[in-house]
């Protein structure tokens, strides 16, 4: 139940943002922050941890990749308030997907991205891309979860496929800074994605270590 409201509402909170002119984005504020703080009151010690600490992650993140260096820019030239809930959310989906996708989705998915990578990256349409994939491996590589970072790559590129073409935001085809190129939206986007759930599942492993009276248990490690 959770993870069919939690595609409604990034759904229909994009479609309300992108098409009500004057008051979507902050209708689409209010419910998706309303969704985090109820996940976040019937989760237990160790879900509510990691929503706080995705929430944050994806704040500096947003602010960084948005504002300051400019990868991608939103309809209204800021950061929608939910957006960092937001990213929670699809952070929460990916973990209720993780049990039932199968374990061949491991090697499945960087398999099928890779000739589309190579091919974009010697054409030198997507290069940018070519980072954000080579993000994705070495969360796969390095990373516990290995099976959550698949599904994240896979649930991410479909909600950029979606943002993008509703006109949410916009990425650059002209990296800022690198000299790169990158499409709208660059099919390796979900590499960020799986570096947010690399540094939560790290950093709430990290917390179970140091005070396990807070984090009790860690099964996202454990994933994959």
């Amino acid at each position: 139940m959770k993870s069919v409201i939690i595609v409604l509402l990034l759904m229909v909170g994009l479609l309300v943002d992108q098409a009500i002119e004057f008051w979507g984005q902050t209708i689409a504020n209010i419910f998706i922050w309303l969704f985090f703080l109820w996940l976040l009151k019937s989760g237990d010690r160790t879900e509510r941890v990691s929503l706080i600490i995705c929430v944050l992650y994806a704040t500096a993140g947003e602010i960084f990749f948005s504002l300051i260096w400019g990868l991608y820019e939103y309809r209204l030239h800021n950061v929608p308030l939910f957006v960092p809930p937001g990213h929670a959310l699809l952070f929460t989906l990916g973990i209720l997907s993780v049990p039932k996708v199968p374990n061949w989705i491991v090697w499945a998915v960087p398999a099928l991205a890779a000739p589309y990578m190579i091919f974009a990256i010697t054409s030198g349409f997507d290069t940018m891309g070519g980072i954000l994939f080579l993000t994705f491996l070495t969360c796969m590589v390095f990373g516990k979860a290995k099976k959550l970072y698949a599904t994240m790559f896979m649930l991410s590129l479909i909600l950029e496929i979606y943002g993008t073409w509703l006109g949410n935001w916009t990425w650059l085809i002209d990296v800022p800074w690198l000299g790169l190129t990158s499409t709208n939206p660059p099919a390796s986007a979900g590499g960020f994605y799986c570096l947010l759930d690399l540094l939560v599942v790290s950093t709430v492993g990290k917390m179970r270590h140091r005070v396990p009276i807070i984090v009790q248990t860690a099964p996202l490690e454990n994933e994959g």
